[in-house]
Order: C-alpha cells, then structure tokens, then sequence
C-alpha cells in the first residue's frame, strides 16, 4: 500500500491499498460493493439528527453544510492515518476502530493504552449518548400522540421509556448485529419514507401559512445549534469499519463523499422546510409540530420505529468496549442489560431533547469528529506536511476545541433555563 505524495493532503481521493498487512481479513465475495457501502454509511449517521430544525433559516442551513464538510475531511483522516499505520507498523495491522487508531498513534514506543482508553471512553459517551435521545425522542412522541395519566412519581414520559426497557433488554442480548440486520435495514426504510412525508407536509403547510422566518438573529443560536448539527453526523466512529469492508477501497473517498453530500442535502431540507412552515414556533422535536391527523400519526409512530430498533446498533461500540474493559472481550448479559438500564435512566431526567443533542455534540462528538482525526493526523504526517497543511490540521483542532467548550456552555446554560422556568 502506498500514500506516495498524496499521504498528507486534504485532497479526498484515497490511494490504493495494496499492502498484504492492510487487506481485511474477510474474503472478497463478503466486501460491500459501492452501493452496499454507499447504504452502510447512510446506516451509520442518519438517525435522531435528522429531527433537528434550522433554528435560523440561513444559518441553520450554512451550519449543517459546513458540519457535514468538516465531518467528511475528518472521516478521511482517519482513513488515511490507519492506512499510513498499516503500511509502516506491522504491530498495527488490525486497526479496526478508532480506539484501535488512537493506540497506534499514541503508543509507540512506550505501548501507553492511554490513546485507545480515552478514544473508547468518548465513543461509549456519544454512542450512549445518541441511544439516550432515540428514548427521549420516542416517549416524548408517544406521550404526545397517546395521553396518559402519570402513576405517582412516574411521568408520562417516564411510563413510556419503561415500556420499552423489557424489549431493548431483549434486543441488546443478542450478540451478533448479522441478526438485527433484517430489522436495521427495515429501519432506515421507515425512516427514509418518513423523511419524505413530513418534508411534503412541510411544504404544503408553508404555502398556506407562509409564517414569520428570521435568517439570522446573533451568534448565540449559531452555537447552540453547531452542536445539534454535530450530533446529526453521528458516523465519525463507524468510517474505519466501512472503510476495511469496503470491496473497491480506492473508491471509497468518492462514494462516501457522495454520501455524505445526500445525507447534508437531506438534512438541510428537512430542517429548512420544518423552519418555513412554522418559522419561530418550531418546536424542539419538529414532528410534535403537526396535528393529529392519519398521516402525521403514522410518520411520527415511522420515526419512533426507525429509532426503536436503532437503538441496538448504536449500543454495540458501548457494549465492545465494556466487554473489553470488564469481561476481557466475553459477552456479558449481564453488563448489557446494566447499560441499557443506565441509559434508559439518564433519558428520564434529561428535560429537553434538543439541549440533549446539543450538549452531546458539542462536548464528545466534536472532539471525536474534530479535534482527535486532525491531532492525530498532524503526529502521524507532521514531518511531511506542508506549512498549509500543518496550518489546516492546527485550525481543525483550535476551531473543534473552540466549538467545544462554547457549545456546552451554552447548552448547559439551555438545560438549566429551560429547567428552571
């Protein structure tokens, strides 16, 4: 395998891997073609993001155009760091997750996990954290469409998370995702078909009513909603898995450049749309804002589908890590079904659901997204690069670190207003 001049550019096409060390230890007929992987990333990064609303027309759009750019330049680096590993430390020849990137990058020579550790820990805080707002998202939804009594100190909201607890134990006990394959590509179905609806929905509402819209209104909504956007592209950790299934490897830049291209199209259209047809009384969860119709039902129950059996896929980076650091890599009931109940807790007490994604995306997801791919691509390639090219990497990092700590103090302050009011 080679990088030859393009080993530390920001250019997106990917050399060839050729390497005996960088060939997946999968045989040819189980890679995924182009089309198989163009769908796999889809999989990967639409889910709860894709409820976001542009809490301002024009900045809301620019924001997550931007964010998706960043986030594909980024997936790229990672690509590009394992492949460099591959090719000139055989130790390293089985990278297969981000964690397994930041142990070799941060190892030699001393072979300190603390690279591995901490990328772990961030994964198992933003994985955790995407499956805390599909509960959130699916009880608030549920409480919204079906109205119930609460039952002593139990919310409506709080009956319905716990309505689910017994399926998603049942659920996240299986242990191989070649089982709930079935239900995730069922999933996205649903979603994609929802998707669809509610934009047209959108659309016919804002011809009618044609509400009130600002383009900008201060920076303090830009912030705020730089991490719900972060948290729509929720994928980072998922591109080195992708990326080794991937049949025409030299290919991969493109097709995932097409497909994040689709997915930040999509989600600027439905955050616009959602935006244009209720303008500053767009709500936190954008499909609450529709009536009690068939259609809206239906949709909303869609999304609360898409999510419900999502849930278990994105809980499977927390629950590999957890079996790695507790039960020295066996399966564990046990610790699983402890995970799922953590969760299920933490979407009780969490007030909002947009502050939530904010929060999640702000703090975890963008060091994950930003900050580590460009600090880890600076160690790996410093002595090669260009001026530019250090400067890019250092501005990724100070911007991502920026966004950071401003996004979750501002969050944090939504969180504890919106509790206190």
């Amino acid at each position: 395998m080679g990088f030859d001049n393009e080993a530390s550019s920001s250019n997106y096409s990917l050399p060839t891997a050729t390497s005996p060390s960088a060939v997946p230890l999968l045989e040819k007929s189980h890679l995924s073609s182009q089309p198989k992987t163009f769908a796999n990333v889809f999989i990967s990064i639409v889910g709860a993001g894709v409820l976001l609303r542009a809490h301002r027309l024009a900045t809301g759009i620019l924001m997550l155009l931007l964010v998706g750019t960043l986030t594909f330049h980024c997936m790229l680096l990672l690509v590009r760091i394992r492949r460099r590993r591959l090719e000139r430390d055989l130790p390293f020849s089985k990278i297969a997750s981000f964690g397994d990137l930041g142990f070799a990058v941060a190892a030699p020579p001393a072979r300190n996990p603390l690279g591995r550790n901490s990328v772990d820990a961030m994964i198992v805080l933003s994985q955790a954290g995407f499956c805390v707002g599909y509960l959130i998202f699916i009880s608030n939804t549920l409480a919204h469409l079906f109205k119930i009594q609460p039952l002593s100190l139990l919310t409506p909201k709080s009956i319905y998370i716990w309505s689910m607890v017994p399926f998603q134990l049942g659920l996240n006990s299986i242990k191989s995702l070649t089982h709930l394959a079935p239900l995730s590509i069922f999933a996205d179905i649903v979603d994609i078909g929802a998707m669809g609806v509610v934009m047209g929905e959108d659309f016919t509402i804002f011809l009618d009513r044609n509400p009130h819209t600002e383009a900008f209104n201060g920076f303090s909504p830009v912030l705020y909603g730089l991490g719900v956007a972060v948290f729509a592209f929720e994928g980072i950790g998922m591109v080195l898995p992708l990326e080794q299934e991937a049949q025409s490897k030299e290919k991969f830049g493109f097709t995932l450049g097409i497909s994040m291209g689709v997915i930040s199209i999509s989600y600027a259209l439905f955050g616009a749309l959602g935006y244009l047809a209720f303008g500053e009384d767009t709500r936190d969860i954008i499909t609450t804002n529709f009536g009690s119709g068939v259609v809206t039902i239906i949709v909303q129950l869609g999304l609360c589908v898409n999510l419900f059996f999502t849930f278990p896929i994105m809980m499977h980076p927390v629950f590999e890590v957890a079996e790695r650091w507790v039960c020295e890599k066996r399966y564990c009931w046990w610790l699983r079904w402890l995970l799922v109940l953590a969760v299920s807790l933490v979407a009780m007490f969490v007030p909002n659901f947009a502050d939530f994604l904010s929060l999640v995306g702000s703090s975890v997801c963008c060091m994950l997204g930003f900050v580590l791919p460009a600090l880890f691509h600076l160690k790996v390639f410093g002595s090669e690069m260009t001026w530019v090219e250090a400067a890019a990497d250092i501005a990724i990092v100070l911007v991502g670190a920026v966004v950071a700590v401003s996004g979750t103090w501002s969050s944090l302050q939504e969180i504890f207003f919106s509790s206190m009011v």
